[in-house]
């Protein structure tokens, strides 16, 4: 869903370099100098307003995050929650999540997050899908030996296409979950706004985690 203009983002993102990376292919084998300690990296692409990304962060101070956004608002309304935070294991990118094996080397990535990503529910856009095959191959690219791929949505076409895309890919699933909030997952589950959103209205969140 694209976000209503706000004049403030780019100028927010342009005076706070310390936490927005503009041009990600600069760093592509060298994220670790973006962080206060050499940690495992874990990706999420499309990150939003960065509920998800900034509350791992908060979690997991012993791993690095990035957040991958392309809309400059989203990215804004990201990077607020950052300067309240000031985390040091947090960085967030404004940049297209179709550039991956630009933006990181081969097996830098120990985990990417997929988290209700557009569902682009028309053939003519199933290229655009971020579980499309194409896109299988550029996390294949990036992922470490055991990184693994968690996938939220509560969209079931999303999901079922998904779960086709990544078994034709020969993936394997460590889990799926056709109600992740009624499940022993959602006790470590944390939640982005649109999660918050559908789940209050009852809608089923569904998730899977996989590796290659």
């Amino acid at each position: 869903m694209r976000l209503r203009n706000k004049p403030w983002a780019k100028p927010l993102i342009d005076a706070n370099p310390q936490y927005v990376v503009t041009e990600p292919e600069k760093f592509a084998g060298k994220w670790q100098e973006r962080f206060e300690k050499e940690q495992p990296i874990f990706v999420e692409v499309g990150t939003g307003k960065g509920r998800f990304i900034v509350e791992m962060a908060e979690k997991y101070p012993d791993r690095n995050f990035i957040g991958l956004e392309m809309q400059t608002v989203a990215v804004g309304i990201a990077l607020k929650k950052q300067l309240d935070a000031k985390l040091p294991n947090l960085q967030l990118v404004c940049a297209n999540g179709s550039g991956l094996t630009e933006f990181f080397n081969e097996g830098e990535v120990f985990g990417i997050y997929l988290n209700f990503s557009d569902p682009w529910p028309k053939k003519r856009n199933e290229k655009r899908r971020l579980t499309y095959k194409t896109f299988l191959e550029s996390y294949e690219n990036v992922l470490n030996g055991d990184g693994r791929i968690e996938f939220k949505t509560d969209n079931r076409g999303l999901f079922e296409y998904s779960l086709c895309s990544m078994n034709e890919f020969g993936m394997h699933f460590d889990g799926v979950w056709l109600d992740l909030h009624d499940s022993e997952e959602a006790k470590e589950n944390v939640m982005t706004e649109y999660e918050e959103k559908f789940s209050q209205k009852g809608q089923p969140i569904y998730k899977l985690t996989a590796h290659f």
